[in-house]
């Protein structure tokens, strides 16, 4: 999967409490404790304490968190569809 150029890519973390995420392209799975997210760069799954989507705006491809971050994990595109598919698996079995 070739990344999307029409977003740019950036991670702004603000005190571990505040964070900006521009080329998101969608939300997979959320809780208080973890946020997966599909961005032009990869799968990004964050972690942490009390975490909140605040913003949200896929036509822009901008996301922004609050919450106390403690971990940022990007990982390859290779596996799009069991990423999409496992959270809304989660939500159905939740």
């Amino acid at each position: 999967m070739e990344p999307n150029t029409g977003f740019s890519n950036r991670i702004a973390l603000t005190d571990r409490k505040h964070l900006l995420v521009d080329g998101v392209e969608h939300v997979g799975n959320f809780n208080e404790k973890e946020i997966g997210l599909v961005t032009n760069m990869g799968f990004l799954t964050l972690r942490g304490e009390g975490l909140h989507i605040t913003q949200l705006n896929l036509e822009r491809g901008n996301l922004v968190v609050e919450g106390r971050i403690c971990a940022m994990d990007f990982i390859e595109n290779k596996s799009a569809g069991s990423f999409r598919g496992k959270g809304m698996l989660n939500r159905i079995f939740k």
